[in-house]
């Protein structure tokens, strides 16, 4: 099966052939129908949605803002529990479209119960929280761990799509498509912009299942054989972790971008959580200049996406992962030191650069140090990885700024400032990744 796929995918593709095939552009629009739910979801209309229940003072914002952060935290540690037995089975079974359309399903479901639970009044608090409140965190936390969980195997499935030198081309084409997704779920803001957030939520969840579907009935699955797979138990995820990490000498290059990512995308995560709350707080942005600072990021993202592919093709993965990350550290210093909404436009716009950036020169770069054999393990464990940092960035830039909490806009200042200390650790780590030693 494997010498026939390759075959296929002898022929060199020009751009414009890549991108209309009919199986990359169905897979592309997953990743539009997610980032709507990443943004107007996680970036934008819940955390709004919990300020705009709780936040009728000043620590009632705190409590809203403890609810998130916790809301994701909890999303993020499920994902890191199941992440490896994901990657198991899509080298057991080959099957990575049928757990996308389950598992987004299920995620699309819960965003639509997100609207529904908030537009009831049960009349029933506990300790000053609705009961509806409750339900709407709930379903989040649900909805964001299956939109989490499907992004495992939309990742592994981009190695079936074209040959090694494509993937730059087509992760570039897929994060430049995703992002114009943003750029469409916004447009949701216009049903809410009297203030009744929650509005947002059975819209969004309409548009996510509408650009899901190209996937759902336009790509087919490659699965192995029956006689072919293993008995899947349920810790088997975690054995075959275990072992790989005592195979690490054999994949020492990808262990140790595991780790720079680690960091990395310690940044991003927590910049990408934080975001609404400094550009308002510290920089004195208003919601609706947020929201329009976030469309620009947004555009400079899918520049940057589809920018980054042929760079990445050009000078290979790791030398472009090199370019973002000090993209990365120039956007986050103007941040730190921004005293007027220009600086901050401007490290906006080259953040929303370095994070389409990231995502289309690391995935590139699993694939090229990841064995075919194990690229679904390495692709759980690239999530993983994430994941945990996720975890643990917001709450490091949640402690810095509690501990300064009596200095003021400073404090948050130093807490962003950390995340320059993070992608510096991760670049020099990077630096240190030798794909040679992966052969």
């Amino acid at each position: 099966m494997g010498k026939t796929v390759n075959r296929q995918n002898s022929n060199t593709r020009g751009p414009i052939a890549l991108y209309l095939s009919l199986p990359i552009l169905s897979w592309a629009f997953y990743d539009f129908a997610n980032t709507i739910f990443s943004s107007n979801i996680n970036t934008v209309f819940f955390p709004f949605y919990m300020d705009e229940v709780l936040g009728t003072d000043e620590v009632r914002q705190q409590v809203a803002s403890t609810f998130i952060s916790y809301a994701n935290a909890v999303a993020s540690i499920f994902l890191v529990l199941f992440s490896p037995l994901f990657g198991v089975w899509i080298d057991n079974t080959g099957y990575k479209k049928r757990f996308i359309v389950w598992f987004a399903s299920i995620s699309i479901i819960f965003t639509f119960m997100m609207g529904v639970f908030a537009s009831f009044d049960f009349n029933v608090n506990y300790s000053g929280v609705p009961l509806s409140l409750f339900l709407v965190v709930v379903s989040f936390v649900i909805a964001k761990f299956f939109f989490n969980s499907s992004l495992v195997f939309y990742d592994s499935m981009m190695g079936d799509l074209g040959t090694k030198e494509e993937m730059p081309l087509i992760s570039g084409f897929g994060v430049a498509v995703g992002y114009l997704g943003t750029l469409c779920g916004l447009l949701v803001y216009l049903l809410v912009s009297d203030g009744d957030f929650h509005r947002a939520f059975i819209p969004t969840a309409i548009l996510y299942l509408i650009f899901s579907l190209p996937l759902f009935f336009f790509i087919k699955d490659k699965p192995i054989p029956k006689e072919q797979r293993k008995k899947i138990k349920f810790l088997e995820g975690y054995k075959e972790i275990i072992q790989t990490f005592k195979e690490m000498k054999k994949h020492k290059a990808i262990f140790t971008f595991m780790i720079a990512y680690f960091f990395l995308n310690d940044a991003i995560a927590t910049t990408i959580a934080m975001m609404a709350v400094y550009a308002t707080a510290i920089v004195g942005f208003t919601s609706g200049q947020f929201i329009i600072l976030y469309l620009v990021s947004t555009i400079a993202t899918v520049i940057g996406s589809m920018v980054f592919g042929y760079i990445a093709k050009w000078i290979g993965a790791k030398r472009s992962i090199t370019i973002v990350a000090l993209i990365m550290i120039v956007a986050l210093v103007l941040a730190v030191f921004a005293t007027t909404q220009g600086m901050f436009w401007i490290a906006g716009s080259m953040f929303g650069i370095s994070l389409g950036s990231m995502w289309v020169t690391s995935r590139t770069l699993i694939i090229e140090l990841s064995p075919e054999e194990k690229r679904g393990q390495f692709f759980g464990l690239f999530a993983f990885s994430g994941k945990v940092s996720s975890i643990i960035g917001p709450a490091i830039y949640g402690t810095i700024t509690l501990i300064l909490r009596d200095h003021g806009t400073i404090a948050s200042r130093v807490a962003l400032g950390s995340l320059i200390l993070l992608t510096i650790i991760g670049l020099i780590i990077h630096l240190k990744v030798k794909p040679e030693e992966n052969r």
